[in-house]
Protein backbone atom coordinates (compact mmCIF):
# COMPACT_ATOMS: atom_id res chain seq x y z
CA UNK A 1 0.00 0.00 0.00
CA UNK A 2 1.14 3.41 -1.18
CA UNK A 3 1.36 5.32 2.22
CA UNK A 4 1.51 9.20 2.67
CA UNK A 5 2.02 11.74 5.50
CA UNK A 6 0.35 15.30 5.05
CA UNK A 7 3.24 17.64 6.89
CA UNK A 8 0.66 20.71 7.38
CA UNK A 9 -3.19 20.69 7.65
CA UNK A 10 -5.52 22.85 9.27
CA UNK A 11 -8.07 19.98 10.12
CA UNK A 12 -10.00 22.26 12.89
CA UNK A 13 -10.19 25.31 10.40
CA UNK A 14 -13.63 26.72 9.92
CA UNK A 15 -14.19 25.39 6.49
CA UNK A 16 -14.24 22.02 8.30
CA UNK A 17 -16.58 22.31 11.16
CA UNK A 18 -18.62 19.86 11.69
CA UNK A 19 -17.03 17.34 9.03
CA UNK A 20 -13.82 16.78 10.92
CA UNK A 21 -14.18 12.85 10.67
CA UNK A 22 -15.24 12.82 7.27
CA UNK A 23 -12.44 14.93 6.09
CA UNK A 24 -9.85 12.67 8.22
CA UNK A 25 -11.72 8.80 6.69
CA UNK A 26 -11.09 10.52 3.44
CA UNK A 27 -7.60 10.98 4.02
CA UNK A 28 -7.00 7.49 5.05
CA UNK A 29 -8.30 6.08 2.08
CA UNK A 30 -6.36 7.98 0.05
CA UNK A 31 -3.28 6.84 1.73
CA UNK A 32 -2.57 9.23 3.82
CA UNK A 33 -2.19 7.58 6.81
CA UNK A 34 -0.65 10.64 9.38
CA UNK A 35 -1.02 14.61 9.54
CA UNK A 36 0.46 16.88 11.39
CA UNK A 37 -1.87 19.80 12.49
CA UNK A 38 -0.55 23.48 12.46
CA UNK A 39 -0.93 25.55 15.79
CA UNK A 40 -1.82 29.17 14.78
CA UNK A 41 -1.92 30.77 18.50
CA UNK A 42 -3.85 30.34 21.76
CA UNK A 43 -7.61 31.30 20.26
CA UNK A 44 -7.45 27.67 18.27
CA UNK A 45 -5.17 25.91 20.01
CA UNK A 46 -7.35 23.52 22.57
CA UNK A 47 -9.45 22.58 19.03
CA UNK A 48 -6.47 21.41 17.72
CA UNK A 49 -4.92 19.35 20.49
CA UNK A 50 -8.50 17.61 20.96
CA UNK A 51 -8.97 16.40 17.71
CA UNK A 52 -5.07 15.04 17.82
CA UNK A 53 -6.38 13.25 21.30
CA UNK A 54 -9.05 11.80 19.42
CA UNK A 55 -6.89 10.12 16.27
CA UNK A 56 -3.93 9.18 18.17
CA UNK A 57 -1.22 7.57 15.71
CA UNK A 58 -2.96 9.83 12.98
CA UNK A 59 -3.22 13.35 14.06
CA UNK A 60 0.24 14.87 15.84
CA UNK A 61 -0.35 18.85 16.49
CA UNK A 62 2.19 21.71 16.30
CA UNK A 63 2.80 24.01 18.86
CA UNK A 64 3.44 27.68 17.71
CA UNK A 65 2.31 31.55 17.64
CA UNK A 66 1.77 32.30 13.40
CA UNK A 67 3.53 35.58 12.37
CA UNK A 68 0.39 36.81 11.04
CA UNK A 69 -1.27 36.59 14.42
CA UNK A 70 1.96 38.19 16.09
CA UNK A 71 0.44 41.50 17.96
CA UNK A 72 1.39 43.99 21.03
CA UNK A 73 0.38 40.79 23.27
CA UNK A 74 2.94 38.06 21.48
CA UNK A 75 4.61 37.82 25.06
CA UNK A 76 1.58 36.81 26.71
CA UNK A 77 1.04 34.04 23.80
CA UNK A 78 5.00 33.28 23.98
CA UNK A 79 4.50 32.72 27.86
CA UNK A 80 1.53 29.97 26.99
CA UNK A 81 4.22 27.82 24.91
CA UNK A 82 5.98 25.78 27.48
CA UNK A 83 2.40 24.45 29.33
CA UNK A 84 2.11 22.36 26.20
CA UNK A 85 4.78 20.79 25.94
CA UNK A 86 3.75 17.85 28.00
CA UNK A 87 1.13 17.24 25.37
CA UNK A 88 4.37 15.87 23.10
CA UNK A 89 3.77 18.62 19.69
CA UNK A 90 5.70 16.62 16.92
CA UNK A 91 6.75 20.11 15.78
CA UNK A 92 7.10 23.73 17.07
CA UNK A 93 5.17 25.52 13.79
CA UNK A 94 3.50 26.87 12.53
CA UNK A 95 5.78 30.26 12.85
CA UNK A 96 8.06 32.24 11.22
CA UNK A 97 7.66 35.73 9.06
CA UNK A 98 4.81 37.32 6.81
CA UNK A 99 5.12 40.74 5.56
CA UNK A 100 2.63 40.08 2.73
CA UNK A 101 0.13 42.29 4.68
CA UNK A 102 2.35 44.81 5.65
CA UNK A 103 5.46 45.40 7.97
CA UNK A 104 3.69 46.81 11.30
CA UNK A 105 4.83 44.52 13.66
CA UNK A 106 8.00 43.68 11.49
CA UNK A 107 10.69 43.70 14.78
CA UNK A 108 8.21 41.52 16.96
CA UNK A 109 7.80 38.88 13.78
CA UNK A 110 11.42 38.58 13.82
CA UNK A 111 12.02 38.66 17.75
CA UNK A 112 9.28 35.68 18.16
CA UNK A 113 10.66 34.01 15.69
CA UNK A 114 14.31 33.82 17.27
CA UNK A 115 12.65 33.09 20.51
CA UNK A 116 10.26 29.99 19.44
CA UNK A 117 13.89 29.26 17.62
CA UNK A 118 15.71 28.88 20.56
CA UNK A 119 12.42 27.51 22.35
CA UNK A 120 12.24 24.40 19.76
CA UNK A 121 16.06 24.37 20.15
CA UNK A 122 16.02 23.56 24.05
CA UNK A 123 13.36 20.91 23.72
CA UNK A 124 14.74 19.35 20.90
CA UNK A 125 12.15 19.88 18.20
CA UNK A 126 11.92 20.66 14.86
CA UNK A 127 10.18 23.44 13.46
CA UNK A 128 7.88 24.32 10.76
CA UNK A 129 8.26 27.98 8.44
CA UNK A 130 5.40 29.75 7.19
CA UNK A 131 7.43 32.46 5.63
CA UNK A 132 5.92 34.86 2.91
CA UNK A 133 7.47 38.20 1.64
CA UNK A 134 10.30 37.89 3.89
CA UNK A 135 13.22 35.78 3.05
CA UNK A 136 16.41 38.13 3.69
CA UNK A 137 15.13 38.67 7.26
CA UNK A 138 14.36 34.99 7.68
CA UNK A 139 17.69 34.31 6.37
CA UNK A 140 19.57 36.91 8.30
CA UNK A 141 17.44 35.31 11.79
CA UNK A 142 18.83 31.99 10.96
CA UNK A 143 22.52 33.13 10.21
CA UNK A 144 22.02 34.15 13.79
CA UNK A 145 21.02 31.19 15.15
CA UNK A 146 23.64 28.90 13.83
CA UNK A 147 24.65 27.68 16.96
CA UNK A 148 21.10 26.09 17.77
CA UNK A 149 21.61 23.62 15.01
CA UNK A 150 18.09 23.89 13.71
CA UNK A 151 15.95 21.03 12.04
CA UNK A 152 12.85 22.20 10.46
CA UNK A 153 10.84 22.36 6.78
CA UNK A 154 9.44 25.59 4.97
CA UNK A 155 5.66 24.86 4.91
CA UNK A 156 4.18 25.56 1.23
CA UNK A 157 7.68 26.46 -0.23
CA UNK A 158 7.38 28.21 -3.18
CA UNK A 159 10.58 29.64 -3.69
CA UNK A 160 14.01 29.30 -5.51
CA UNK A 161 15.80 26.36 -5.46
CA UNK A 162 18.71 28.96 -4.21
CA UNK A 163 16.68 30.09 -1.80
CA UNK A 164 16.07 26.38 -0.29
CA UNK A 165 20.50 26.03 -0.84
CA UNK A 166 21.03 29.56 1.32
CA UNK A 167 18.59 27.99 4.13
CA UNK A 168 20.15 24.33 4.40
CA UNK A 169 23.60 26.20 5.16
CA UNK A 170 22.39 27.13 8.07
CA UNK A 171 20.90 23.71 9.46
CA UNK A 172 19.13 20.38 8.71
CA UNK A 173 16.26 21.87 6.46
CA UNK A 174 13.90 20.00 4.22
CA UNK A 175 10.80 21.98 1.86
CA UNK A 176 7.55 20.83 1.97
CA UNK A 177 5.52 20.90 -1.45
CA UNK A 178 1.84 21.26 -1.70
CA UNK A 179 -0.48 22.35 -4.66
CA UNK A 180 0.94 25.46 -5.38
CA UNK A 181 3.42 22.82 -7.11
CA UNK A 182 0.73 21.48 -9.59
CA UNK A 183 -0.35 25.70 -10.49
CA UNK A 184 0.11 27.17 -14.25
CA UNK A 185 3.54 28.29 -14.93
CA UNK A 186 4.25 28.08 -10.73
CA UNK A 187 7.62 28.38 -10.79
CA UNK A 188 8.64 25.91 -7.70
CA UNK A 189 7.29 23.19 -10.72
CA UNK A 190 10.52 24.31 -12.40
CA UNK A 191 12.98 24.90 -8.90
CA UNK A 192 11.43 21.68 -7.26
CA UNK A 193 13.36 19.28 -9.97
CA UNK A 194 17.11 21.07 -8.54
CA UNK A 195 15.65 19.95 -4.60
CA UNK A 196 16.62 16.83 -3.92
CA UNK A 197 14.50 13.95 -3.11
CA UNK A 198 15.40 13.54 0.09
CA UNK A 199 14.48 16.76 1.53
CA UNK A 200 11.18 17.17 0.01
CA UNK A 201 8.17 16.57 2.28
CA UNK A 202 4.49 16.53 1.36
CA UNK A 203 1.68 18.98 2.80
CA UNK A 204 -1.77 19.93 1.56
CA UNK A 205 -1.98 23.17 3.98
CA UNK A 206 -5.68 21.85 3.78
CA UNK A 207 -8.26 24.18 3.73
CA UNK A 208 -5.90 26.06 1.25
CA UNK A 209 -3.84 25.72 -2.04
CA UNK A 210 -6.10 23.15 -3.54
CA UNK A 211 -4.19 21.33 -6.57
CA UNK A 212 -4.95 21.77 -9.63
CA UNK A 213 -7.53 20.68 -10.87
CA UNK A 214 -9.63 21.51 -7.80
CA UNK A 215 -7.94 24.89 -7.77
CA UNK A 216 -10.05 27.69 -5.64
CA UNK A 217 -11.68 24.68 -3.56
CA UNK A 218 -11.54 23.55 -0.13
CA UNK A 219 -8.32 21.37 0.01
CA UNK A 220 -8.07 18.15 1.90
CA UNK A 221 -5.32 15.94 3.04
CA UNK A 222 -6.90 13.58 0.43
CA UNK A 223 -5.71 15.30 -2.57
CA UNK A 224 -2.31 14.55 -1.39
CA UNK A 225 -1.45 11.54 -4.25
CA UNK A 226 -2.83 14.60 -6.54
CA UNK A 227 0.53 16.25 -5.64
CA UNK A 228 2.59 13.20 -5.39
CA UNK A 229 1.75 12.25 -8.70
CA UNK A 230 2.64 15.76 -9.92
CA UNK A 231 5.77 15.91 -8.57
CA UNK A 232 6.87 12.33 -9.67
CA UNK A 233 6.14 13.32 -13.09
CA UNK A 234 8.46 16.47 -12.86
CA UNK A 235 10.89 14.17 -11.65
CA UNK A 236 10.43 11.29 -14.01
CA UNK A 237 10.72 8.90 -10.94
CA UNK A 238 7.34 6.86 -10.09
CA UNK A 239 4.79 7.35 -7.50
CA UNK A 240 5.93 4.68 -5.52
CA UNK A 241 8.67 6.22 -5.09
CA UNK A 242 7.87 9.94 -4.03
CA UNK A 243 5.71 8.14 -1.33
CA UNK A 244 8.23 6.00 -0.04
CA UNK A 245 10.99 9.03 0.14
CA UNK A 246 8.62 12.03 1.39
CA UNK A 247 7.16 9.26 4.03
CA UNK A 248 10.78 8.56 5.12
CA UNK A 249 11.67 12.36 5.39
CA UNK A 250 8.58 13.28 7.52
CA UNK A 251 9.60 10.34 10.08
CA UNK A 252 13.18 11.54 10.04
CA UNK A 253 12.18 15.29 10.65
CA UNK A 254 9.67 14.90 12.94
CA UNK A 255 10.37 11.41 15.06
CA UNK A 256 7.64 11.79 17.42
CA UNK A 257 5.50 10.87 14.71
CA UNK A 258 7.28 7.37 13.92
CA UNK A 259 5.89 3.96 14.32
CA UNK A 260 7.81 1.09 16.35
CA UNK A 261 9.08 -0.18 12.94
CA UNK A 262 10.29 3.39 11.81
CA UNK A 263 12.48 4.16 14.59
CA UNK A 264 15.61 3.49 12.78
CA UNK A 265 14.79 5.65 10.19
CA UNK A 266 14.07 8.50 12.94
CA UNK A 267 17.53 8.40 14.03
Amino acid sequence: MVEYIDTHTHITDEAFRGEEEQVIERAEEAGVTRMLLADIDSGGRDAVYAVCDAHPGVLFPMLGLYPGSVDARWREELDALPAWLGKNPAAIGEIGLDYHYGTEFRKEQMEVLRLQLEFASAHDLPVNIHLRDATEDFIKVLEDCRHLHLRGNLHAFSGSAETFERVARTGDWYVALGGVLTFRNASIARDAVRIPLERILLETDAPYLAPTPLRGSRNESANIPRIAEFLAGIMGISVGEVARATTRNAVRLFPRIARKNEINIAH
